[in-house]
């Protein structure tokens, strides 16, 4: 269908810089997702991509071509966003054929190509509805349909489930993802919801502050984070700040071997990458949770330069019977440690040194 390039492209509002330099390539039928916190810049790097903001620097390339100065409706892109935005004095058809209308396609050709697109979202027969009579995730299937039916090289969606209920919006990702690889088109998808863009995206685009922190295949992102931001906002990751000196990782009781400079240093570790053991060790049972598939298990343990200790989290199989307060150990099977935001070093697979 198409490809999407964005050189060192960049927004300001007055002195704030809202998106800084961002360099990001979208292969041909790849299904992109802009990741990250309010504020982040992904709403404004994708509105950039569509028209809607002029950038301060920088370029938007199309299949090649150089589409920074085109408005919307002269890039080969389509915009759906958070809400509908459907009009209620027309039926759904009319909603949907409306950008159709304004091309000056005939009224059968349009006719055709709407019920092409309802029975592309799933959706056949349902023309001649009013919105007001479409439940949400009707409501939202119409609004892909208005999007699909101008044939966009590039389909954008801007939070689009964000209003939906848990379930409606795992059954809608799946279908769109479905219907994604299906047609082939090239889409660029933003939330801020982790799971969204772990289950829908072929590669995740962390940002932060308006800058991308990592591009990555979403089990890349999880197990190999190259910043600690994306590594507390992939998952849980337990983070902990200590120091390096003569090869070992110290905080607190916590002593692990790390063959690097000697200097401040931050631990990473999953809580599915704890073994804990129970009535030994620093370390002190706060909480356990019981989700039926496993077990969350949360540990207090002392910490320098806190009264209070620090919590971590492991995950376990089932749950323990022990009670909180229980002393406990605590061994890394694998960690990571960063430095000015970069990894400094990452573990073996194999357990290493204790928690004492």
């Amino acid at each position: 269908m198409a490809t999407l390039t964005l050189e060192a492209l960049g927004k300001s509002f007055g002195t704030t810089a809202a998106v800084a330099e961002v360099d990001l390539a979208v292969g041909d039928g790849e299904l992109v997702c802009l990741l990250g916190p309010s504020g982040s810049g992904k709403s404004t790097v994708l509105r950039m991509i569509g028209g809607f903001e002029r950038p301060t620097q920088g370029r938007v390339l199309i299949d090649g071509q150089d589409v920074t100065r085109l408005p919307p409706e002269r890039r080969p892109t389509s915009m759906m966003f958070q809400s509908h935005a459907l009009w209620s004095h027309m039926t759904v058809a009319g909603n949907i054929g409306f950008g159709l209308r304004l091309r000056g396609l005939p009224r059968a050709e349009i006719a055709r190509q709407v019920a092409a697109a309802l029975e592309t979202v799933g959706l056949p027969g349902f023309g001649d509805r009013r919105t007001d009579q479409l439940s949400g995730g009707q409501a939202q299937r119409v609004a892909l349909a208005r999007s699909l039916v101008l044939e966009p090289k590039i389909l954008l969606l801007d939070e689009p489930f964000a209003s939906l209920d848990q379930h409606l919006r795992e059954r809608l990702r799946e279908e769109v993802r479905d219907l994604q690889k299906r047609l082939g088109i090239t889409m660029v998808f933003v939330t801020h919801g982790q799971d969204e863009a772990l289950a829908l995206a072929d590669r995740i685009v962390v940002m932060d502050r308006g800058r991308v922190q990592q591009a990555d295949r979403p089990d890349r992102l999880y197990r190999a984070p190259a910043t600690p931001f994306v590594a507390g906002f992939i998952g849980q990751m337990n983070l902990i700040a200590g120091e390096v000196a003569g090869g070992v990782f110290r905080h607190g009781a916590m002593v692990l071997p790390a063959p690097v400079p000697d200097g401040p240093a931050l631990l990473a570790v999953r809580p599915e990458a704890l073994e804990i053991a129970f009535g030994t060790g620093a370390g002190q049972l706060h909480r356990v949770t019981d989700f039926g598939s496993h077990a969350v298990v949360e540990i207090d343990l002392p910490d320098p330069h806190r009264a209070d200790g620090v919590r971590i989290k492991a995950q376990l199989p089932e749950a323990p019977a022990a009670r909180p307060g229980t002393p406990v150990t605590v061994t890394p099977r694998r960690h990571t440690l960063y430095r000015d935001d970069r990894v400094l070093w990452v573990s073996e697979a194999a357990p290493v040194a204790a928690h004492a």
